[in-house]
């Protein structure tokens, strides 16, 4: 696994992450670390890199057409990783999967209709939603013995009638949450008691930490088809964002041929290189890489969360998927200013403010430790001296 413990520099080369993290943050450059923007620090495997050569060797960028690999690809990863049959028939390829989630916004809702989050939750969701004038409903996650649950009946007295969808983060970011099937059958039937399309956004489901599994939604009810629009991609999981290709997997007709109106009626299609990528790294190849690359984020998780531990009123919520590690500051006593100051001028650290991710994050800052291990060491060792008098 030593390939992950190499630190490659991606300063210059159009990095949001790494480029863009001194204008926005202030965290200077020359010693700044980036552990913010949800990406890794990490090359795909070797058979991703080589999809891309092979493209280049050719030397033509057409259009892509034949997607029977493809699709192929996708149906044997779902089957295989996470015990799931889909039908070639139910898979849309978007721009990412917050183009996924505009295109579901787009198709199944209107105007002024209200989309259901649990929050605090993955913040660009809030920002389509109102970017396409539709009204975020929060319903707000309950913290028990420093993990995230879910209180249905709290949600049901939230709602009015109005809300048409409900998108759903699993597992969750920011808090790492693997829902079990007894939550994911509540988010079912509250679903469905309140005539709710339900969005699952899976896209972390393959970064699952050892001893926790992951049930994707399609498989808890059969009930839910009908109301039920699932989400995947290899983005995350292979570290390609930057091919922005998604998938959105529907099984219901009436639901897929009105998600089909709306990719016809913008002239939306995927582009090659990210079709290439997402077959190659949708192989044996590709798995085994996946389960070094999880053995690789549970250290490092452990280490961040162990150096966390030893400041006094500063909490690592307890991670079961993801590779973003969500941290409270409540115990300090400080001003969100105060923190998240001392984390970005004192440390040189550039995390995500809590605030951007709904009502619960206000205490909190998002950390990304997808990245070589000595990076996660000193990120550690700079918490702790710029917290250094709470000791």
């Amino acid at each position: 696994m030593s390939r992950f413990d190499e630190e490659i520099n991606r300063f210059g080369t159009h990095s949001s992450k790494w480029d863009t993290m001194e204008a926005i943050y202030n965290v200077p450059a020359a010693d700044g670390l980036a552990m913010w923007v949800a990406d890794m620090d990490f090359r795909p495997p070797a058979c991703v890199q080589k999809a891309v050569e092979n493209m280049a060797d050719h030397g033509l960028y057409g259009y892509f057409g034949d997607d029977r690999a493809y699709l192929e690809s996708i149906q044997w990863w779902m089957r295989e990783r996470h015990g799931w049959s889909v039908e070639s028939k139910w898979i849309f390829t978007t721009h990412g999967l917050v183009n996924g989630t505009a295109m579901c916004v787009d198709a199944f809702t209107a105007p002024g209709d209200g989309v259901v989050l649990f929050t605090p939750v993955y913040h660009a969701f809030a920002r389509v939603i109102k970017a396409a004038g539709r009204q975020v409903v929060e319903c707000p996650l309950v913290q028990r013995e420093g993990r995230y649950e879910m209180d249905f009946d709290a949600y049901d007295t939230l709602m009015t009638g109005n809300e048409r969808m409900l998108v759903l983060c699993s597992p969750h970011n920011p808090g790492g949450r693997v829902w079990s099937r007894a939550e994911l059958k509540g988010v079912a039937a509250f679903a469905k008691r309140h005539d709710l399309i339900l969005v699952s956004d899976e896209i972390h489901h393959d970064l699952i930490m050892p001893g926790h599994t992951h049930i994707p939604m399609a498989v808890i009810d059969d009930d839910v088809a009908e109301r039920l629009v699932m989400m995947t991609a290899t983005t995350k999981t292979f570290n390609i964002a930057g091919g922005h290709t998604g998938n959105v997997i529907i099984p219901d007709d009436d639901l897929r041929a009105r998600f089909a109106t709306r990719m016809a009626a913008l002239g939306l299609s995927p582009n090659a290189f990210g079709l290439h990528m997402a077959t190659a790294a949708y192989s044996p190849e590709g798995a085994a890489w996946v389960d070094e690359l999880v053995v690789y984020l549970d250290g490092n998780r452990r280490l961040l969360d162990e150096a966390i531990a030893t400041i006094p009123g500063v909490a690592s919520m307890p991670m079961e998927a993801t590779y973003l590690a969500w941290v409270d500051f409540a115990g300090t006593g400080m001003t969100r200013e105060e923190f998240t100051g001392r984390v970005e001028q004192d440390a040189h650290i550039a995390a995500n403010h809590g605030p951007t991710f709904g009502t619960g994050g206000e205490t909190f800052l998002r950390f990304n430790f997808a990245t070589p291990r000595a990076r996660v060491i000193e990120a550690g060792e700079r918490l702790q001296r710029a917290f250094a008098d709470l000791q």
